[in-house]
Protein backbone atom coordinates (compact mmCIF):
# COMPACT_ATOMS: atom_id res chain seq x y z
CA UNK A 1 0.00 0.00 0.00
CA UNK A 2 1.33 3.25 -0.99
CA UNK A 3 -0.11 6.59 0.11
CA UNK A 4 -0.42 9.56 -2.66
CA UNK A 5 0.60 12.90 -2.01
CA UNK A 6 -2.98 15.35 -2.54
CA UNK A 7 -2.81 17.06 -5.25
CA UNK A 8 -3.98 21.05 -5.09
CA UNK A 9 -7.60 20.11 -3.95
CA UNK A 10 -8.60 16.61 -5.69
CA UNK A 11 -6.41 13.36 -5.63
CA UNK A 12 -6.84 10.10 -7.41
CA UNK A 13 -5.70 6.71 -6.25
CA UNK A 14 -5.50 3.81 -8.17
CA UNK A 15 -5.16 -0.23 -6.71
CA UNK A 16 -2.91 -0.17 -3.88
CA UNK A 17 -2.71 3.41 -3.35
CA UNK A 18 -4.44 5.65 -0.27
CA UNK A 19 -4.28 9.49 0.19
CA UNK A 20 -5.92 11.46 3.07
CA UNK A 21 -6.55 15.36 3.53
CA UNK A 22 -7.27 17.94 5.80
CA UNK A 23 -8.61 20.68 3.29
CA UNK A 24 -12.51 21.69 3.07
CA UNK A 25 -13.70 21.54 -0.38
CA UNK A 26 -11.00 18.59 -1.07
CA UNK A 27 -11.84 15.28 -2.94
CA UNK A 28 -10.09 11.29 -3.05
CA UNK A 29 -11.69 10.12 -5.90
CA UNK A 30 -10.88 6.25 -7.37
CA UNK A 31 -13.13 3.41 -9.80
CA UNK A 32 -13.70 0.11 -8.90
CA UNK A 33 -14.26 -3.33 -9.68
CA UNK A 34 -13.61 -5.92 -7.84
CA UNK A 35 -11.20 -4.30 -5.54
CA UNK A 36 -12.83 -2.32 -2.56
CA UNK A 37 -12.45 0.97 -1.06
CA UNK A 38 -12.71 2.28 2.15
CA UNK A 39 -13.63 5.63 3.20
CA UNK A 40 -12.87 7.02 6.74
CA UNK A 41 -12.94 10.29 8.66
CA UNK A 42 -13.18 11.98 11.99
CA UNK A 43 -16.15 14.52 11.74
CA UNK A 44 -15.16 16.72 14.49
CA UNK A 45 -11.18 17.30 13.26
CA UNK A 46 -12.49 17.22 9.42
CA UNK A 47 -9.93 15.15 8.42
CA UNK A 48 -10.17 12.04 6.16
CA UNK A 49 -9.07 9.46 3.69
CA UNK A 50 -9.19 6.91 1.70
CA UNK A 51 -7.54 3.72 0.60
CA UNK A 52 -7.99 1.50 -2.66
CA UNK A 53 -7.89 -2.48 -1.88
CA UNK A 54 -6.98 -5.36 -4.86
CA UNK A 55 -7.17 -7.84 -2.70
CA UNK A 56 -7.40 -8.11 1.27
CA UNK A 57 -6.54 -11.79 1.67
CA UNK A 58 -2.92 -13.26 0.48
CA UNK A 59 -4.74 -16.73 0.43
CA UNK A 60 -8.19 -18.37 -0.21
CA UNK A 61 -8.53 -21.44 1.12
CA UNK A 62 -9.47 -21.81 4.21
CA UNK A 63 -6.62 -20.18 6.22
CA UNK A 64 -6.41 -17.45 4.25
CA UNK A 65 -4.66 -14.14 6.04
CA UNK A 66 -5.87 -11.05 5.38
CA UNK A 67 -3.27 -9.42 6.58
CA UNK A 68 -2.90 -7.77 3.32
CA UNK A 69 -6.20 -5.91 4.35
CA UNK A 70 -4.93 -5.58 7.94
CA UNK A 71 -2.34 -3.62 6.50
CA UNK A 72 -4.06 -1.08 3.93
CA UNK A 73 -6.64 -0.45 6.50
CA UNK A 74 -3.87 0.09 9.63
CA UNK A 75 -2.34 2.55 7.33
CA UNK A 76 -4.70 4.72 6.36
CA UNK A 77 -5.92 4.87 10.02
CA UNK A 78 -2.43 5.94 11.29
CA UNK A 79 -1.60 8.44 8.20
CA UNK A 80 -5.39 9.79 9.73
CA UNK A 81 -4.05 10.11 13.30
CA UNK A 82 -1.06 11.94 12.01
CA UNK A 83 -3.25 14.75 11.03
CA UNK A 84 -4.66 14.82 14.02
CA UNK A 85 -7.87 12.39 13.87
CA UNK A 86 -8.80 10.11 16.79
CA UNK A 87 -9.74 6.44 16.18
CA UNK A 88 -12.48 6.52 18.59
CA UNK A 89 -14.03 9.35 15.97
CA UNK A 90 -13.28 7.39 13.33
CA UNK A 91 -16.50 6.88 10.80
CA UNK A 92 -16.69 5.03 7.82
CA UNK A 93 -18.16 4.46 3.99
CA UNK A 94 -17.04 1.42 2.06
CA UNK A 95 -17.65 0.30 -2.14
CA UNK A 96 -16.46 -1.41 -4.75
CA UNK A 97 -16.47 -5.52 -4.41
CA UNK A 98 -18.45 -6.39 -7.58
CA UNK A 99 -18.00 -9.60 -9.46
CA UNK A 100 -16.95 -8.48 -12.81
CA UNK A 101 -15.77 -11.78 -14.46
CA UNK A 102 -18.84 -14.85 -14.52
CA UNK A 103 -17.13 -17.98 -13.83
CA UNK A 104 -14.07 -16.94 -11.68
CA UNK A 105 -13.67 -16.41 -8.23
CA UNK A 106 -15.46 -13.69 -6.45
CA UNK A 107 -12.79 -11.64 -5.02
CA UNK A 108 -15.24 -8.79 -4.81
CA UNK A 109 -17.25 -10.59 -2.39
CA UNK A 110 -14.51 -11.46 -0.16
CA UNK A 111 -13.08 -7.83 -0.17
CA UNK A 112 -16.29 -6.29 0.77
CA UNK A 113 -16.91 -8.92 3.51
CA UNK A 114 -13.13 -8.12 4.91
CA UNK A 115 -13.84 -4.75 4.98
CA UNK A 116 -17.58 -4.60 6.78
CA UNK A 117 -15.82 -6.66 9.15
CA UNK A 118 -12.69 -4.71 10.14
CA UNK A 119 -14.70 -1.73 10.63
CA UNK A 120 -17.07 -3.95 13.23
CA UNK A 121 -14.29 -5.50 14.89
CA UNK A 122 -12.37 -2.01 14.99
CA UNK A 123 -15.65 -0.07 16.71
CA UNK A 124 -15.62 2.29 13.66
CA UNK A 125 -19.46 2.92 12.57
CA UNK A 126 -20.28 1.89 8.92
CA UNK A 127 -22.63 4.46 7.98
CA UNK A 128 -23.05 2.94 4.84
CA UNK A 129 -22.30 0.55 1.69
CA UNK A 130 -22.58 -0.12 -1.64
CA UNK A 131 -21.25 -3.92 -2.03
CA UNK A 132 -21.59 -6.28 -4.78
CA UNK A 133 -23.12 -6.69 -8.06
CA UNK A 134 -21.93 -6.60 -11.17
CA UNK A 135 -21.22 -2.80 -12.46
CA UNK A 136 -17.82 -0.64 -11.31
CA UNK A 137 -18.33 1.74 -9.49
CA UNK A 138 -16.72 5.60 -9.57
CA UNK A 139 -16.62 7.25 -6.32
CA UNK A 140 -15.65 11.06 -4.89
CA UNK A 141 -15.12 11.52 -1.83
CA UNK A 142 -15.45 14.88 0.55
CA UNK A 143 -13.14 13.75 3.85
CA UNK A 144 -13.25 16.92 5.41
CA UNK A 145 -17.67 16.37 5.45
CA UNK A 146 -17.58 12.54 5.08
CA UNK A 147 -19.76 12.89 2.09
CA UNK A 148 -19.76 10.52 -0.78
CA UNK A 149 -20.82 10.72 -4.54
CA UNK A 150 -21.06 7.24 -6.47
CA UNK A 151 -21.82 6.20 -9.99
CA UNK A 152 -22.24 3.22 -11.94
CA UNK A 153 -19.44 3.47 -14.63
CA UNK A 154 -20.68 0.94 -16.99
CA UNK A 155 -23.81 -0.38 -18.12
CA UNK A 156 -24.58 -3.66 -15.89
CA UNK A 157 -23.20 -6.75 -18.15
CA UNK A 158 -21.49 -9.42 -16.78
CA UNK A 159 -18.27 -10.43 -18.97
CA UNK A 160 -17.87 -14.03 -19.54
CA UNK A 161 -14.89 -16.18 -18.60
CA UNK A 162 -13.85 -18.21 -21.60
CA UNK A 163 -13.76 -21.82 -20.57
CA UNK A 164 -11.10 -22.55 -22.81
CA UNK A 165 -8.78 -20.41 -25.49
CA UNK A 166 -8.99 -20.55 -28.97
CA UNK A 167 -6.70 -22.29 -30.50
CA UNK A 168 -4.53 -20.17 -33.17
CA UNK A 169 -4.07 -20.93 -36.62
CA UNK A 170 -0.92 -20.98 -38.15
CA UNK A 171 2.38 -20.89 -35.63
CA UNK A 172 1.05 -17.42 -33.68
CA UNK A 173 4.07 -15.75 -35.03
CA UNK A 174 3.37 -12.24 -36.26
CA UNK A 175 5.92 -10.46 -38.15
CA UNK A 176 6.02 -6.57 -39.06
Amino acid sequence: MRQVAMQLDQTTITQGEFAVVERKGATISTVLGSCVATCLWDPDRGVGGMNHMLTTRSGFDPVGCDAVGVNAMELLINALNRLGADRRRLRGKIFGGARMVSGLSDIGHTNGQFALEYLDREGIPCLGHSLGGTRARQVRFFPAEGRVLMRSVAPDRRIEAPLSMPIPSGNAVELF
